[in-house]
C-alpha cells in the first residue's frame, strides 16, 4: 500500500510507524512544512495508561521515548498565598522537540520516507497517486477545509487566552498550577518540567482580563515580559521563553479550538489527530488522542476486509473515546472559563473543585490517589457543617446542614416524584407507604411530589393537593409517621399546573390531555403547552389573587399537618414557572416583559406564603435555570439573577432543576447534567442550593458537595429502585454512624459482615 502522510507531528509519525511495523513493505511517506527539528510547543503529556498502550504497539519507540520522560505524583495548586499539594497522579512529561526527533528516528529505522520544508499540494491531487492519504495536519488543518462539506467541522472558539511558553526555572515536584491576583484580574498558569532544564509554562486568563492588561497591542516580548512580571515570584530569577518565532505581537495568544467532525474519511483520505477532533490542554489528551487513533487505525486496515470497513469501524469506535475525552476536556476548560467563580472557595475547597473539574477523578478515586489529602479536605468539610472536631470522620453526604430552625442529618433528598395514586386529591395507602419507607431509608430531607393547591392545580386526576380537610388529615398521618418513627425531616412541595394541568397519569401519555372530562386551566398568558393541549385562559388580577390565596390556604394546612419545610415550585413550565420564562409570558403589563416584571407574581405569592409560614420554618423554591432553547428563554446566566431575587426575598436554599417549560427545548443529558446550574448559581449568587439531575451514585454526592457545586443533592430514580438507598451507601462506603430503625438491625449488621468479607476478598482490608 502507498500511504502519504500529511503532516510530519506525533499523529503523522506514529501512524507512520505502525503501519510499517504491520507490514514493511507498506510505501509510507511524511510531508512536512517545518524543518526536522522546528517545533512550536514546548512539553507534552502521557499519562501511564497511555504509555502502556503504545508499549504494546511499539516497545522499541516506547522505551526511547520514556527514557526521556520527567515523571511526577504530586499536582501543586498556589493560590492565596497557600501551596496545597496532592498526590497519586501519575504523569510523565518530556519536550515536543525530543519526541518528534525520537518519533522521526524510529520511522527512519522502519523506512518510512520523510520529506520536510515540503508544503502540501491538495489532498485531491494525493488521493490520486497514494492508496490511502491521512490527513495529520493539525487543528489547522487544509486537508479539513479543503473537504469542509464532507467532514462538516463544528469548530467552537473557546473564552480563555492562553500563551504556550518555558522556563529554566524548576517545577520538577509537581503538576503545578499557579494562581495570580493582579491589577487588572485574574492570571493563571499550568506548568509542568519536561526535561531536565525546561518547564512548560501556559499562561492563561479571561477576555476581560486579556484586555485590561492591553496584551493586544503588547509586542511578542512585551507580552513575555508582562508575564514573567506576573509570575515572578515563582521564577526563582529565571526567565520565561517563547519559541514561537513564526509568531508577532499578540499572535502569540490564542483562543482554543474545540474541533469535531461529522466525519472522518472520504474516498480513500482520513482525519487523524487534532485534524479530526481537538483535546483542551488542561486534560492533556491531544497527544494520546493522535497514538490511539493511529494505533486503531493502522489495526483496522489490517483487520477489515476493505478500506472502506476500517474507515467506518475507525470512526465509529474511535468517537466514542473522543468524545468521552472531549466531554471531559470541555469540563475542564469551562471551570478554568468561570474560574473566578470558584476563587473565593476554602483553598482546600478550591483544590478538590480543580482536582475534579473534569469529571474523570471522582471522591473514592482521590482517596485511592491519596487518602491523607482527601481526609484532611473530608475533616475541613466536616467542620465547616458544625460537627465537633472528636467526631468521628465521615463522607460529606453524611454531614448535617441547616436552614433556620430545621437541620437535617444528611445531605441526601429524595426528590419530589409524581405517583399519581391520589383520590380526587387525597393522599392514599400509596402514599403513606411511600414516603414512609423513604423515610426509614436514611435520607435526610423526603420531598412530596407536587401537592396542588386546588382541584384546578392538579396536573392529572391523580396528582394530590392540600386544599380539603380530608387531604390535612391525610397528610397529617403521612408527617407523624415520619417524625415519629424516623430522623428524617419532611418537606411539602406546593405547586399549581398551569396550562400543564388536566392531563394524563405519568404512565399513561404524558403531559396528553385527558380523554375526557377536562377542566379548564389557565397560566401567565393564553400559550397551551402543545398544539394537542388546551389553551389556557390568560390570568386576570383576580384570578391572580385568588391563587396566591390558595396558595397561603395550603401552606396553612401544611403548618397544621406538621411539615419541617416548605417548597415552591417555580420551575417546569407550571404555572408560577409560566411567568417566569419569556416561553410562556407573553403579557404586556406589569408581569411581562422585563425578567423583574416577570418574577413580580411569583414573588408576590413566595411573599405571601412566607407571611403565613412559622419563621423558623424553611422555605425553597424550585426553578428550571435552563429552558434549553438558547437566548430565546432562561439562560444559566439569567438563572442566576432569578435567584438572587429569591434570595432578597427570603428563600433559603434554590431547588436547581431545568427544562421541561416548553416543547422546543434541546437538553443536553448526562450524569450530573443540571449540577452546573446549582453550582453557578450557588457561587455566583452566594445562595444555598440544591442539585438535582441524573445523579446516582454515592460518589457523585460527595464530589458535588466536596466541590462545593451544591449543599443538598437530590435523587429521584434511584430512591424509586431502592428507597433505602443512603443507608445501603453508607454501608457500602464502611460508614456505620448512619442510624437504622431498630427493628432492622439484624439486616443491617448482615450487610455490614457481607460488606467487610467482600473488601477482604478484594484485599481492600
Amino acid at each position: 500500500m502507498k500511504v502519504m502522510c500529511l503532516g510530519g507531528g506525533p499523529a503523522g509519525l506514529y501512524f507512520a510507524i505502525s503501519m510499517k511495523l504491520r507490514d514493511p513493505s507498506h510505501e509510507v511517506v511524511v510531508l512536512e512544512r517545518n524543518r526536522s527539528n522546528d517545533t512550536f510547543g514546548w512539553g507534552v503529556v502521557l499519562s501511564d495508561d497511555a504509555l502502556e498502550r503504545m508499549k504494546k504497539n511499539d516497545p522499541k519507540s516506547t522505551e526511547t521515548i520514556r527514557g526521556h520522560f520527567a515523571y511526577w505524583d504530586d499536582i501543586a495548586v498556589v493560590h492565596k498565598g497557600q501551596r496545597v499539594v496532592s498526590g497519586g497522579h501519575g504523569f510523565a512529561g518530556l519536550g515536543r522537540k525530543q519526541m518528534l526527533i525520537d518519533l522521526q528516528e524510529r520511522a527512519r529505522e522502519l523506512g518510512v520516507e520523510m520529506r520536510f520544508q515540503t508544503e502540501f499540494r491538495s489532498a485531491e491531487e494525493y488521493r490520486k497517486e497514494y492508496d490511502l492519504v491521512v490527513a495529520c495536519d493539525g487543528i489547522n488543518s487544509l486537508v479539513r477545509k479543503e473537504y469542509a462539506e464532507i467532514f462538516k467541522p463544528d469548530i467552537d472558539m473557546r473564552l480563555c487566552k492562553f500563551i504556550w511558553l518555558g522556563t529554566h526555572q524548576k517545577f520538577d515536584d509537581a503538576f503545578t498550577f499557579l494562581f495570580e491576583k493582579t491589577e487588572h484580574g485574574w492570571v493563571w498558569a499550568h506548568v509542568y518540567q519536561f526535561d531536565a532544564d525546561t518547564a512548560t509554562f501556559i499562561v492563561e486568563c479571561l477576555p476581560h482580563t486579556w484586555d485590561a492588561w492591553g496584551f493586544a497591542d503588547m509586542s511578542k516580548e512585551e507580552t513575555v515580559a508582562t508575564c514573567q512580571r506576573i509570575f515572578a515570584k515563582h521564577l526563582g530569577g529565571h526567565e520565561l521563553m517563547s519559541n514561537a518565532a513564526h509568531l508577532r505581537g499578540s499572535a502569540a495568544w490564542m483562543n482554543f479550538p474545540r474541533v469535531i467532525c461529522e466525519r472522518w474519511y472520504h474516498g480513500n483520505v482520513v482525519l487523524m489527530g487534532d485534524a479530526a477532533a481537538t483535546g483542551h490542554f488542561s486534560i492533556g489528551s491531544g497527544s494520546r488522542l493522535a497514538f490511539d487513533s493511529a494505533i486503531a487505525l493502522a489495526d483496522y486496515l489490517h483487520s477489515e476486509p476493505t478500506m472502506e470497513k476500517a474507515f467506518e469501524r475507525y470512526q465509529a469506535e474511535r468517537r466514542v473515546e473522543v468524545l468521552r475525552l472531549q466531554s471531559a476536556a470541555r469540563n475542564s476548560l469551562e471551570w478554568f472559563e468561570n474560574v473566578e467563580r470558584y476563587l473565593d472557595l476554602d483553598p482546600l475547597q478550591f483544590v478538590y473543585s480543580l482536582l475534579t473539574r473534569s469529571q474523570r477523578i471522582s471522591h473514592e478515586n482521590l482517596r485511592l490517589r491519596d487518602k491523607d489529602w482527601l481526609e484532611g479536605a473530608e475533616r475541613w468539610f466536616q467542620l465547616a457543617s458544625g460537627v465537633s472536631e472528636n467526631a468521628p470522620l465521615r463522607r460529606p453526604m453524611f454531614q448535617p446542614f441547616a436552614l433556620r430552625g430545621m437541620t437535617v442529618k444528611n445531605r441526601i433528598v429524595v426528590s419530589p416524584m409524581a405517583q399519581y395514586k391520589a383520590a380526587d386529591g387525597c393522599p392514599t395507602d400509596w402514599h403513606f407507604a411511600h414516603y414512609a419507607e423513604r423515610a426509614k431509608g436514611g435520607a435526610g430531607l423526603v420531598y412530596t411530589e407536587m401537592t396542588c393547591v386546588s382541584p384546578e392545580g392538579r396536573i392529572t386526576p391523580g396528582c394530590p393537593g392540600l386544599y380539603d380537610a380530608r387531604h390535612e388529615a391525610e397528610w397529617k398521618r403521612i408527617v407523624d409517621f415520619v417524625h415519629r418513627e424516623t430522623t428524617a425531616k419532611i418537606c411539602c412541595q406546593l405547586g399549581h399546573s398551569g396550562a400543564k394541568g388536566s392531563t394524563q397519569l405519568g404512565w399513561e401519555e404524558g403531559d396528553a390531555p385527558l380523554a375526557s372530562g377536562n377542566w379548564p386551566v389557565m397560566s401567565a398568558s393564553d400559550v397551551p403547552w402543545s398544539d394537542r393541549n388546551q389553551a389556557p385562559k390568560a390570568m386576570t388580577r383576580t384570578d391572580m389573587d385568588m391563587v396566591r390565596d390558595q396558595f397561603v390556604a395550603s401552606a396553612r394546612m401544611a403548618e397544621r399537618a406538621g411539615f419541617d419545610m416548605l417548597e415552591l415550585h417555580m420551575a417546569h413550565g407550571y404555572l408560577l414557572s409560566s411567568f417566569i420564562t419569556p416561553l410562556t409570558n407573553r403579557r404586556t403589563d406589569e408581569y411581562g416583559g422585563s425578567l423583574e416584571n416577570r418574577m413580580r407574581y411569583p414573588l408576590e405569592v413566595f411573599h405571601a406564603v412566607r407571611a403565613t409560614w412559622p419563621k423558623d420554618k424553611p422555605i425553597s423554591v424550585r426553578i428550571s435555570a435552563n429552558d434549553w432553547v438558547g437566548e430565546e428563554g432562561i439562560t444559566p446566566h439569567e438563572a442566576v439573577a432569578i435567584a438572587a431575587m429569591l434570595k432578597e426575598a427570603g428563600v433559603d436554599i434554590c431547588d436547581v432543576s431545568a427544562g421541561q417549560t416548553s416543547k422546543k427545548a434541546r437538553p443536553v443529558y448526562g450524569r450530573m447534567f443540571q449540577t452546573p446550574f446549582a453550582d453557578q448559581i450557588r457561587n455566583e449568587a452566594h445562595m444555598a442550593t440544591m442539585a438535582v439531575g441524573n445523579i446516582y451514585e454515592s460518589d457523585h454526592v460527595n464530589s458535588i458537595l466536596m466541590a462545593g457545586r451544591a449543599d443538598l443533592v437530590c435523587l429521584a430514580r434511584p430512591h424509586l429502585a431502592n428507597p433505602y438507598w443512603t443507608l445501603h451507601a453508607a454501608g457500602a462506603l464502611g460508614d456505620h454512624e448512619e442510624e437504622w430503625p431498630a427493628p432492622y438491625y439484624p439486616g443491617r449488621d448482615q450487610m455490614w459482615r457481607l460488606a467487610e468479607r467482600g473488601d477482604a476478598v478484594l484485599g481492600k482490608v
